[in-house]
């Protein structure tokens, strides 16, 4: 299993790295911008794959749903704006991953992978100032993966199989804090040699920042988000050497990057200058901030300040944030009557703002549930609505609220209906196998954690579960239903051996 140092390691050191000291290869070798790469679509979704599993074993790991609903909403929103740009060609388009998966890491950092993954780590998504701040360097990563910047420096100098350029990258991983894991992946002179290569151009982070910038006010972010988030980076380098900003060493800024978003944003017709959080995004990033291990002494800090002097005269979004930021804090401390005094203000002070008010209520739904202060949680579920049109957050709160109700039949068929049109949430099919199991449905529940590890592309543990599951359904007669049941989990676990027999391939 990966530790967070390693995935610190990854971010910063390999995959992303954009050093402005010479290059392991000139310059002038780099192929032209806009050149195709020699790796295939799908041999660089191999790789990213033969990464990201490593990254969903690691306990830095972590899918809040309420953080990755208003990540998606941003990303979905660049996406189409690159295919609106002719920036996202259709089989990129197709055949990569496009997701993020989310780190709980305090330090400020973001990172591509090939194939489409991307990672955000929750210590960026707390010190934006606001959504277009975000947006910007979702952009920025984003366009190395459309331009083909990663695949195109892994094949550069490196005509090793796929399997071979995902063992390097490993490796390299590995390197800078173990060496002893390194050399259990690669030699430590192969790992090395794919760090050199795997250094962005100076050229390539120009044409990120151009095309990012475009595909951003394509979809209808502000453009001075870039200069923002540039302007804080660029207060950070001055500030910073503790390290907590590694994004700084991965992306160092440049006078020129920096100029260059200036020169642009006033072609855009739009206002310079920070601009005040909304509610709904201060909200947002002070969640982010609470569950990125902030340590016992600044929860309890946190916790307390909506009491001292200054409160009152701070801004309607600043207020939202303190109070949000301490009402979950002390749910962290376990001090639930706290939390809920502090959650009850929150939701005063939000009325009539339908997106904060609504992060108020499922912050409300989560402090009841911690607290198992079901008939709370039940009334409150009730103002965020029911049925199968449900968002994610609150499909999620109302399967875990009626599964410890003992009525789990009525999150069942919201739960399927999700999971037929998201068949990898893996969160879903954990809520979903969770009901099963209150039901007495053993076979479904088993073949629901198989599903669960399909999602995270365990497929050891996927073939693992679905075996389980057809051990079970050998046993005894079958209702009617379980025999489709046991005909699905068949064709499951011929699909997880077949994707477990390609993993060997290649190692």
């Amino acid at each position: 299993m990966l530790k967070p140092s390693v995935i610190r390691s990854l971010i910063a050191s390999i995959l992303i790295a954009t050093q402005v000291a010479p290059l392991a290869v000139a310059q002038n070798q780099l192929p032209a911008m806009g050149d195709g790469a020699d790796m295939t679509a799908g041999a660089e979704r191999r790789i990213g794959e033969r990464i990201v599993r490593e990254l969903y074993r690691d306990p830095d790991y972590i899918d809040d749903p309420i953080l990755g609903e208003y990540v998606q909403r941003i990303w979905q929103a660049l996406l189409a704006g690159a295919r609106a740009r002719g920036e996202l060609p259709p089989e990129l388009d197709e055949r990569f991953a496009w997701e993020i998966l989310l780190g709980r890491d305090g330090s400020v950092n973001a990172f591509a992978l090939p194939g489409g993954y991307l990672g955000l780590h929750l210590g960026l998504i707390g010190v934006v100032n606001s959504r277009d701040e975000l947006a910007s360097v979702l952009a920025h990563e984003l366009t190395h993966v459309t331009q083909r910047h990663i695949s195109r420096l892994m094949t550069q100098q490196n005509r090793q199989a796929p399997w071979m350029v995902g063992a390097l990258i490993l490796a390299a991983l590995a390197a800078s804090k173990s060496p002893e894991m390194a050399n259990a992946v690669l030699t430590g002179g192969q790992a090395l040699a794919a760090q050199n290569q795997l250094n962005f151009s100076r050229d390539m982070e120009r044409e990120a920042d151009r095309i990012g910038f475009g595909v951003m006010t394509q979809a209808g972010f502000e453009p001075s988000g870039f200069v923002t988030m540039f302007e804080k980076l660029q207060q950070a380098s001055r500030l910073n050497d503790n390290g907590s900003f590694p994004y700084l060493r991965s992306h160092p800024l440049t006078t020129e990057r920096i100029a260059d978003m200036q020169s642009r944003v006033p072609m855009t017709g739009a206002p310079m200058g920070p601009q005040e959080p909304t509610m709904e995004h201060a909200m947002v990033a002070a969640r982010a901030r609470v569950l990125s291990y902030p340590g016992v002494d600044l929860l309890r800090a946190w916790s307390t300040e909506p009491e001292l002097a200054g409160f009152a005269s701070l801004s309607a979004p600043r207020r939202a944030a303190v109070l949000y930021t301490a009402a979950l804090a002390a749910e962290r401390l376990r001090e639930y009557g706290r939390a809920v005094a502090l959650v009850r203000r929150l939701l005063a002070l939000t009325t009539g703002n339908a997106q904060a008010s609504r992060q108020a209520r499922l912050l409300a739904v989560d402090i009841a549930l911690a607290a198992n202060n079901l008939p709370l949680a039940s009334s409150l579920m009730e103002t965020l609505g029911s049925g199968p049109s449900l968002a994610r957050p609150e499909l999620l709160q109302l399967a875990q609220l009626r599964t410890r109700e003992g009525r789990p039949e009525l999150a069942i068929d919201s739960l399927q209906t999700w999971v037929a049109t998201h068949p990898l949430d893996a969160a879903a099919w954990q809520a979903l196998s969770a009901a099963y199991r209150d039901q007495n449905q053993v076979l479904r529940a088993v073949r629901a954690e198989g599903e669960v590890q399909m999602a995270h592309l365990d497929y050891a543990g996927a073939v693992d579960r679905f075996k389980a599951a057809r051990a079970l359904s050998v046993k005894g007669s079958l209702l009617p239903a379980d025999h489709i049941e046991a005909s699905i989990i068949d064709t499951r676990l011929r699909l997880a051996e077949s994707r477990l027999r390609e993993q060997a391939l290649e190692r």
